[in-house]
């Protein structure tokens, strides 16, 4: 039991080195893996290296960017993408459509309405009094 006792304390540092460093990184590492998986034709990305560029054709494992305004291509890896900075029009396509299907709410903002019983009170007693 004395044994457990001493040891008690570097498990509970474990735990802890484990639930604020360990776990968001490998979080982290989850959501770049899939952002360079879901890279589509289109998209304008910056590399690890800086070089900002478009999309012209994907590939398994790599890709063709498209860089600067004589529309230079070099092929790049997948691994090698930083960030997706401009998402193609096909994935924003998907993105609105699905923002679409939600319903729209058409309500009067609490000030209108109040306005308008005040007027429907006002013109009720206009046509009792006439």
């Amino acid at each position: 039991m004395e044994a457990f006792a001493q040891f008690l304390p570097l498990i509970i540092l474990i735990l802890v080195m484990y639930f604020l460093m360990i776990r968001p990184q490998k979080k982290k590492d989850k959501q770049i893996q899939e952002m360079r998986r879901s890279l589509q034709v289109g998209d304008e990305i910056v590399t690890i290296g800086g070089i900002c560029g478009k999309i012209v054709k994907t590939k398994e494992e790599s890709f063709i960017l498209q860089v600067g305004a004589d529309k230079v291509k070099i092929e790049m890896m997948r691994w090698a993408v930083s960030t997706v900075t401009k998402p193609s029009a096909k994935r924003e396509a998907v993105v609105e459509d699905y923002v679409e299907e939600e319903p729209a709410k058409k309500s009067l903002p609490k000030r209108l309405k109040k306005t308008t019983e005040v007027e429907e009170a006002e013109a009720a007693e206009a046509t009792t009094e006439e």
